[in-house]
């Protein structure tokens, strides 16, 4: 009996396999020899897994606990064989650092522990634990209350007291030369020199910050060995980046990554323009920086004095100032902004013009009667109005189909019109292997034929037959055959 229902369980592959052999124990050796899992690997990943197990800060006592006894019933599944105490020391070792006084008494008293005892107890600790943080609380608690209540104590006898007389400190005069200035009657700490001196660095300080957060200025940088841009503003053309395609080290040795590479054309006053190639966008960065390897790369010369001078065959390109130690080179932001942008939209220029067509757009295509209607409400009272032009989108809008007529042409004789339909193949074939059937309907008379076919391909077999029965009982010739224009019907035989 127990070999019937182990062979009636497993598939067809085991079961053919298994068919000659004697006992149900010898089936469930080879079944165990073949799917057992019983090997070092999973024994080792699983007392692993055990061992590693750590309780999470806020988790709860329970839960962890299920969560240690369920990793060491699988470990005990794959065959490790684990004793009693050193169970217990590993759940132990497993608590979080606010157990750390529980795991010190249980080492120093080595009391003997079962697996539910040490979940008892564990979970009494921390009860204790949840207390002391809600004493400790409440002390806080106390503690500002008695502050807040001696500081009102406190103001009350002041205004009992009536104000305090400020003491008036007499005005010492000081005897001795500054040692800054020379002049008598103050020292070097307070020379009015020494505080014009401190504003003046912090004027410098703010024109330097304004200068560094200046976006229409690049710096030169004879050590940087690629250009780089914090604003995709002036790109001309740009290819995104994925995350770590490409990394720059900067100074302190970190590592950016750029999110985009281009070219940028900057242009200057004298209308003249620097083609910047391989611009890498960082993002993170605060300034603009101008590589002098890589304009030496592309034929350009780069001269550094007072001023510096970027020339290319012997033609200067422009130049730039040095200021606050830093070679600034200032761009001409409204024309690199004017090229940028309306260059290619010269289409919409000339659409614009028509101001009237133009708030019949930006307004979603209303009429020729809502736009006046805005003009005298107020919205619109500086627009001319003029008489719409003919809008394509408007008409493209408004199209609409012409409705088929729902009748249909009926056949007004027997064969006229014959409806046909193959079907299958059926889940349960019928007796003789049939599964497909193929039905001819007469339009006229509502008369219907079915066949069965084995194959789809013995449509045309039907259909000949089907001719030729109807066509002689009625002695007339089928005139017209509607099918879905399936396969079988597209075939060479029906054409």
């Amino acid at each position: 009996m127990a070999k019937c229902y182990i062979m009636a369980t497993i598939s067809d592959v085991l079961q053919h396999q298994h068919e000659g052999m004697e006992s149900a124990a010898d089936i469930m050796m080879s079944l165990e020899e073949m799917f057992a899992m019983k090997s070092r690997t999973t024994k080792r990943e699983a007392v692993t897994a055990f061992m590693n197990l750590r309780m999470k800060p806020g988790q709860a006592v329970k839960d962890h606990m299920m969560k240690v006894i369920a990793h060491l019933n699988i470990a005990e599944l794959h065959g490790a064989e684990i004793d009693g105490e050193t169970k217990i020391d590993m759940v132990v070792n497993s608590l979080s650092d606010s157990f750390d006084q529980f795991k010190l008494d249980y080492t120093l008293n080595k009391k003997e522990y079962t697996l539910q005892g040490l979940m008892q107890d564990v979970q009494s600790a921390e009860k204790i634990l949840v207390k002391g943080k809600g004493q400790e609380i409440h002390m806080v608690g106390k503690v500002a209350t008695v502050k807040a209540r001696q500081k009102v104590k406190k103001q009350q006898k002041k205004k009992q007291l009536g104000p305090i007389k400020k003491e008036t400190k007499k005005v010492t005069k000081i005897k001795g030369k500054c040692f800054l200035c020379g002049e008598k009657g103050h020292w070097k700490r307070n020379c009015p020199k020494s505080q014009n001196k401190k504003e003046e660095g912090n004027l410098n300080y703010l024109e330097t910050c304004f200068l560094a957060d200046s976006t229409d200025s690049w710096i030169i940088d004879s050590g940087a060995t690629n250009h780089v841009c914090y604003s995709l503003q002036g790109f001309q053309e740009r290819r995104k980046l994925s995350k770590n395609e490409i990394n720059l080290r900067l100074g302190n040795g970190t590592l950016v990554s750029a999110s985009a590479v281009g070219d940028i054309r900057v242009y200057f006053d004298s209308r003249r323009h620097l083609d910047l190639i391989d611009v890498y966008y960082v993002p993170q960065f605060k300034r603009n920086l101008i590589s002098v390897s890589c304009l030496n790369k592309f034929g350009y010369s780069v001269t550094f004095n007072k001023v510096f001078i970027i020339s290319k065959n012997d033609k200067i390109i422009c130049q730039g100032t040095l200021e606050n130690g830093l070679y600034f080179l200032h761009i001409n932001i409204s024309h690199s902004l004017d090229t940028e942008i309306t260059e290619p939209n010269h289409k919409r220029v000339k659409l614009s013009t028509d101001e009237t067509y133009l708030w019949h757009l930006r307004l979603g295509h209303i009429n020729l009667n809502r736009i006046k209607r805005l003009v005298c409400d107020g919205p619109l009272s500086d627009l001319k109005v003029d008489d719409l032009p003919t809008c394509e989108s408007c008409l493209e809008g408004k199209m609409t189909k012409r409705t088929f007529s729902a009748k249909g042409a009926r056949a007004t004789e027997c064969l006229g019109l014959i409806h046909t339909d193959v079907c299958g193949p059926m889940s349960i074939q019928a007796r003789g292997g049939y599964e497909y059937f193929i039905t001819f309907t007469d339009d006229y008379s509502r008369f219907g034929y079915v066949y069965l076919m084995r194959h789809k391909s013995d449509a045309f077999d039907m259909f000949k037959a089907f001719k030729a029965g109807v066509e002689n009982q009625l002695e007339k010739h089928i005139k017209i055959l509607r099918s879905d224009r399936g396969g079988e019907y597209r075939s060479g035989e029906f054409q």
